[in-house]
């Protein structure tokens, strides 16, 4: 069986060595890096299936590796958890924004942390058999269309970047148009049943994926106190 490798960015020794202490311990193949500089040319030259990123790094800070790896075909779709010390919820919200998949603040549970790695690895191979399927049906809704096989989203025929967990949030609405979904259901949705993630993740989604569709992210309607729904 194939063992799943991690990049472990992070500034702090003793952290490093916790956090990989942790994940050795489940068999994991784990990496450091202790600057943005060093996790750049490490995420460059070989391919890691999750990386772990603190977003207080000295000269290029998490933010600026995020939305580098975000920004280049070979990384653009590893499963990125922030770790960060700051208690201020705008530092999440940018991460989350930049395409970040998760995040942690510290002190967190070592045992939280493999619970999150581990949906965000099931994510991927779930999206990586979807892409192998042959009978993935293309799902159309007004101008959109929404191609799961090959993880791609078209407007009027132009394709739209969007960030693996845009692509899934849109992708679950678009599975019931005219449903409104919950906060908790859509969650579900794309990462699992009993994912512990905060409701505000997907308000921080919805946003960049309505300003990503352009004219068409109208169509994701906010239902006050419930949730999102997708028009018909």
């Amino acid at each position: 069986m194939k063992k799943h490798s991690v990049l472990v960015v992070d500034d702090e020794a003793h952290i490093q060595e916790l956090l990989a202490y942790n994940l050795e311990s489940q068999g994991y193949l784990v990496t450091c890096a202790e600057s943005g500089e060093q996790a750049l040319a490490l995420a460059r030259s070989r391919t890691f299936d999750a990386i772990l990123l603190d977003l207080m790094l000295p000269h290029v800070d998490g933010l600026t590796v995020c939305r580098k790896l975000r920004g280049e075909p070979a990384t653009k779709s590893v499963p990125i958890i922030m770790i960060t010390a700051k208690a201020e919820e705008a530092d999440v919200v940018v991460g989350l924004k930049l395409g970040a998949d998760d995040y942690l603040t510290k002190p967190f549970s070592p045992k939280v942390l493999l619970a999150r790695i581990e949906a965000l690895l099931r994510r991927k191979e779930v999206e990586k058999d979807a892409t192998t399927a042959s009978d993935m049906a293309v799902i159309s809704v007004h101008d959109l269309m929404i191609d799961p096989g090959k993880h791609l989203v078209y407007h009027n025929e132009a394709p739209i970047e969007l960030s693996a967990t845009e692509f899934q949030v849109l992708r679950v609405l678009a599975d019931k148009p005219g449903w409104v979904l919950s906060r908790q259901q859509i969650l579900d949705g794309v990462h699992g049943d009993n994912y512990a993630i905060t409701d505000r993740a997907v308000d921080v989604q919805v946003v960049s994926l309505r300003k990503k569709l352009g004219p068409a992210g109208r169509y994701i309607e906010t239902v006050r106190g419930v949730g999102y729904r997708l028009k018909e």
